[in-house]
């Protein structure tokens, strides 16, 4: 499945999800959380068919509000009731980068990380 979704990133120029269920809520959040750590700037809508999504959007709402996701955060995810209005809006879509996460490098060269001191002082 990774293997799956590191090839839709690599040759995708955004991501719709149509309704569906754990597996496309799967596929859907897993883009949204490599966009968040900037590993990929691509858009990414939800096309909200007779409301499917009108629960799950009201949930991300919720977790705006009680300070799980950023406002910034929230602005990943783009919602649309008919196609046409969401391709307007994944083709207007700027990618913000969260300040305190684009200092993150993802890339394979970038794996060897610092070595954090953890030696526990008394």
């Amino acid at each position: 499945m990774q293997e799956r979704l590191v090839m839709m990133m690599e040759l995708s120029d955004a991501f719709i999800a149509l309704p569906g269920g754990f597996g496309t809520l799967e596929e859907l959040f897993q883009m949204i959380s490599w966009a968040q750590l900037n590993i990929h700037n691509k858009p990414i809508g939800v096309l909200n068919i007779n409301g499917f999504f009108n629960g799950l959007l009201s949930f991300v709402d919720h977790a705006v509000k009680q300070e799980f996701i950023t406002p910034r955060a929230r602005k990943i995810l783009i919602s649309a009731t008919t196609a046409d209005e969401l391709v307007d809006k994944l083709q207007a879509f700027r990618f913000e980068s969260d300040p305190a996460l684009s200092k993150l490098k993802w890339s394979p060269s970038s794996s060897q990380k610092e070595k954090l001191d953890l030696t526990l002082r008394l």
